[in-house]
């Protein structure tokens, strides 16, 4: 990786990583995808390489993470309604990262409930 670039964002698959590059690119920010190639010729390696990682130009990383938090979807219910945070009252709600720390659910993750967490005030629920 080029230490003039910094990870903004990590992706699953290719395809959502283009769409965010594209509108960065159309603002004028540098970007670049590393490892988008790999995962395109094996996508079951996604989770173990860290997904398809989105690059911008360090001197252009807090302005792109403005823009990127814009443009990204955040959580709805089961009913298509913003999630609102319990903090906060904001609707720019992500699926927290999992914190497998009982074994119980190492072993059945699937048990495990979906956590949220807030974009702006980093409160989870």
């Amino acid at each position: 990786m080029n230490e003039n670039y910094t990870i903004l964002a990590v992706f699953e698959y290719s395809t959502e990583a283009h769409v965010t590059k594209s509108r960065l690119d159309a603002e004028g920010f540098e970007t670049m995808l590393m490892d988008e190639k790999t995962i395109d010729s094996d996508p079951l390696i996604s989770n173990a390489i860290g997904g398809v990682k989105l690059l911008v130009h360090k001197n252009d990383f807090h302005k792109a993470f403005d823009i990127y938090n814009e443009i990204r979807t955040y959580q709805k219910d089961k009913n298509e309604n913003d999630i609102i945070c319990v903090n906060c009252s904001s609707s720019r709600i992500l699926i927290a990262p999992i914190q497998r720390k009982n074994i119980f659910y190492m072993l059945f993750p699937f048990f495990e409930k979906t956590k949220h967490i807030c974009n702006d005030c980093k409160t989870i629920f």
